[in-house]
């Protein structure tokens, strides 16, 4: 008779399991690159020097985990309530639109520290906006989450590439993006927390936007743990019977689950926008929405996961751009393909090692060891 499962603790659900993962992700990385003739060693040495060896590179990461930060918390909140936001990228684009349309208007008139509040707003309300007709789509319809979201990013690439050629660019000008922002729409860096420790960062686009990422990481553990709208996401995504009979009204816990979820989608483009560009241009969301899933899958959709985790995907992006410069046989494709077994096991493969660790857990507790004594004696 096989031994029964046991219940993992937090510890080794929210933190061994992932780490497990991890380390297969990277132990094949590794046997791909040998495979290239490449040494997985000095690679590992240098993709980690990279992203976080100096002051400059520790920056950078930092400033691609704030994206990061974002859109996991975004496919997180959907995901507590059983839906899956796929559209991540395209919410984070209109929020550049609602960033952008503040800026544009206040940057002459209005210090950073007042504008950016009124552009979280505007790209929350973006954001939440082009949310809004998938959830409604699923919540009366009975539309699947993920078709119509992944459409309405193809949608918003579109609407974004008319609005900038043909409404938002400065009169005279070739490139497809707004003018450049005045000091009113431009946040204030972070460099000197870090030249404070002693290090030494000469430009980068790390800012303060990574701090209200935080604030947003502690908020969205308060709402799905600490309130009863929380709850009630939790139980629609547990048993939406259960929940319906309980008397949660399905529709508007899936309208303002995705309402909340596209609303920090779209304040990821605070971060490019007002952080780094100063300016609204095609394409500036590059694939943060979708690297959100990764960072929701790996951090098991806890808040206190997804920062580890979005950093680790910000060394990656860091790291990776060091390694393809520093190893010519190592392209950009390469790096791409390690970001992708790092989804495959934190993601697809999650349960792999679960029965395992479950068997090894029930062995060591208590009821275990004491059915095992009963058996001895009756023998």
């Amino acid at each position: 008779m096989s031994a029964p499962y046991a219940k993992l603790p937090a510890w080794a659900d929210y933190g061994l399991i992932p780490l497990i993962n991890l380390f297969v992700a990277f132990l094949v990385a590794g046997l791909v690159v040998l495979l290239v003739g490449e040494n997985p060693l000095r690679a590992a040495v240098i993709l980690v020097e990279g992203a976080v060896g100096r002051g400059q590179a520790i920056a950078y990461t930092l400033y691609y985990a704030t994206s990061f930060i974002f859109t996991g918390l975004a496919v997180a909140v959907a995901f507590h309530c059983s839906l899956f936001n796929i559209g991540g990228e395209g919410q984070a684009y209109v929020g550049g639109l609602g960033v952008a349309l503040v800026c544009l208007t206040f940057d002459s008139l209005l210090p950073w520290w007042l504008t950016f509040p009124l552009a979280i707003l505007g790209a929350a309300a973006f954001g939440a906006a082009w949310a809004f007709i998938p959830a409604y789509f699923q919540a009366r319809r009975g539309s699947h989450i993920v078709i119509t979201t992944i459409m309405f990013n193809f949608i918003a690439a579109s609407l974004m590439v008319y609005l900038l050629v043909n409404v938002l660019k400065p009169a005279g000008s070739q490139a497809p993006q707004t003018r450049t922002f005045l000091e009113g729409g431009q946040l204030p860096k972070l460099n000197w927390m870090l030249e404070a420790m002693g290090l030494t960062v000469r430009s980068a686009p790390f800012n303060i936007s990574f701090l209200l990422a935080l604030l947003a990481a502690f908020l969205v553990w308060v709402l799905i743990w600490r309130t009863r709208l929380g709850y009630e996401i939790r139980m629609r995504g547990h048993s939406p019977r259960a929940a319906r009979y309980a008397g949660v009204n399905e529709v508007r816990i899936i309208i303002v689950t995705m309402l909340i979820s596209g609303a920090l989608a779209g304040m990821m483009a605070l971060n490019p926008v007002m952080g780094d560009q100063n300016r609204l241009q095609i394409d500036f969301v590059t694939g943060a929405g979708f690297v959100g899933i990764a960072v929701a899958l790996m951090g098991r959709s806890h808040p206190a996961g997804i920062v580890p985790a979005a950093i680790l995907f910000g060394m990656l992006y860091q790291g990776g751009a060091e390694l393809a410069f520093e190893m010519p046989g190592i392209s950009r494709d390469m790096i791409v393909i390690i970001q992708g077994l790092v989804i495959l096991f934190a993601g697809a493969l999650e349960h792999m090692f679960r029965p395992t660790l479950q068997s090894v857990f029930a062995s060591f507790s208590p009821r275990s060891v004491g059915i095992e004594a009963s058996r001895g004696e009756r023998a």
